[in-house]
C-alpha cells in the first residue's frame, strides 16, 4: 500500500465548499496523511526537519490547493523555498524525493474555457502549472498532471461537489492501492479527465 501525504494549503478552506468536500472525501481513508500548512503554520515557522521526515515516510505528495494567481497559496511556496533544501531535494546528493510521486490538486474560478490560448486567461491549465513539473524534475520525482476542478466562482450545485469529491475519493484509492496507470495518465491535460481510462478497479 502507498502512503500518501496530502499538503493542504488553503488559508480559509471552510469557506469554500469544494476544497471542504475535497478533504472531507480523504482525510480519513487508510494510508492518506492530511497535513493542514496553514493549521500548523500559523506563523509561516516551518519546522523543515518535520516537514522532510513527512515526506520521506509516503509514497506520494500532493499538492491541494486553490489556484491563486495562477499559483499557490504563500505557504506553499515558503513550503517548497525551505523544505527543498540542497543536497536533501536535489543536487548530486539530493535525492530523499527520488522516485515519488506527485501532483497537484488545484481548483480554480475560471472553467475550461477561460484556460487556453483563446481563452482569458491564455493557457492551460497544465501549462500554467509547468513550474511544479520542473521542480519534479529537478527533484527526480514521478509527476503527474494535475486533479483540476474549474469553474468554482460560478457556484458549483450540490450533486457537483459530491460527484468531485467521489472522483477524488477513487482518485487517492487508486494510487494508494497501485491501481492507476502512472503511464497514461501522465499525457491527460487533468488527471481526473478521464477516470475511467486510467484506474484500474480492483
Amino acid at each position: 500500500m502507498n502512503k500518501i501525504l496530502i499538503l493542504f494549503a488553503h488559508p480559509a478552506f471552510r469557506r469554500s465548499k469544494i476544497n471542504a468536500a475535497l478533504r472531507s472525501a480523504v482525510e480519513n481513508l487508510e494510508g492518506i496523511t492530511l497535513h493542514d500548512l496553514y493549521a500548523n503554520y500559523p506563523d509561516f515557522l516551518i519546522d523543515i526537519p518535520r516537514e522532510q521526515g513527512l515526506c520521506e515516510s509516503h509514497h506520494i505528495i500532493i499538492l491541494q490547493h486553490p489556484f491563486y494567481w495562477y499559483s499557490t497559496p504563500s505557504i506553499m511556496k515558503e513550503w517548497f523555498d525551505l523544505v527543498l533544501e540542497h543536497d536533501w531535494a536535489y543536487g548530486s546528493k539530493g535525492n530523499a524525493l527520488a522516485g515519488k510521486i506527485t501532483f497537484e490538486t488545484l481548483t480554480a474560478g475560471g472553467d475550461h474555457d477561460s484556460y487556453r490560448a483563446t481563452g482569458l486567461n491564455l493557457f492551460t491549465i497544465r501549462e500554467l502549472t509547468t513550474p511544479y513539473q520542473a521542480t519534479a524534475n529537478l527533484c527526480r520525482m514521478e509527476w503527474l498532471p494535475p486533479f483540476g476542478i474549474l469553474g468554482i466562482h460560478m457556484g458549483l450545485p450540490e450533486e457537483e461537489l459530491v460527484r468531485h469529491a467521489e472522483q477524488y475519493r477513487r482518485t487517492l484509492i487508486a494510487l494508494r492501492d497501485n491501481r492507476l496507470d502512472i503511464e497514461q495518465a501522465r499525457d491527460l491535460e487533468l488527471l481526473n479527465q478521464d477516470l475511467d481510462s486510467i484506474i484500474k478497479e480492483g
